[in-house]
């Protein structure tokens, strides 16, 4: 089967997008990443019918380009836009439970923010983009068990102090 553009990258760009912003955690900068990453494949569609995943490889070389330009960024205080909408009340019963649950939003967001870029990248390709652990491992370039020790830890180190703060 042939690999197309249209039809086997482009699908992936907010997937791409969402994946550039948990790293970098800055939209404009999200969106270069994103950018750069459509270039690079593009630059090596020879190579694309020897690729078994193509989802796969476009995450790793966003995931790199990310990391990079992470190195590169001096700014780690960025906050970062997940794809939950606090403003959105339709599921809370009353104004002060829709409170509480944007507090709490924002404390997870904020504690996502704080953990090392692995546990941080395998949690947002696990627990946001539901990724399995075969492909988390391939994207990030590393063992299937240490994809499963980073999402525990991430995991482990949000409860506890989640738990200390409430």
């Amino acid at each position: 089967m042939t690999k197309s553009f249209q039809t086997h990258v482009l699908p992936l760009k907010n997937e791409l997008f969402r994946l550039a912003l948990r790293i970098t955690q800055n939209h404009a900068e999200a969106e270069d990443v994103v950018q750069e990453t459509m270039m690079k494949v593009w630059n090596r569609r020879e190579e694309w019918e020897k690729i078994e995943s193509m989802e796969a490889f476009c995450l790793t070389i966003c995931r790199n380009l990310a990391l990079d330009k992470l190195r590169r960024m001096d700014n780690q205080a960025l906050t970062l836009d997940i794809s939950i909408d606090p403003t959105d009340s339709s599921h809370y019963s009353n104004p002060e439970e829709q409170a509480v649950m944007n507090d709490r939003i924002q404390l997870v967001r904020k504690l996502i923010n704080q953990l090392p870029e692995k546990q941080r990248s395998c949690m947002q390709l696990r627990d946001i983009e539901g990724k399995s652990y075969r492909d988390i491992a391939t994207i990030l370039d590393i063992t299937e068990q240490q994809v499963k020790v980073n999402i525990f830890r991430a995991r482990q180190t949000i409860k506890e102090k989640i738990s200390s703060i409430l």
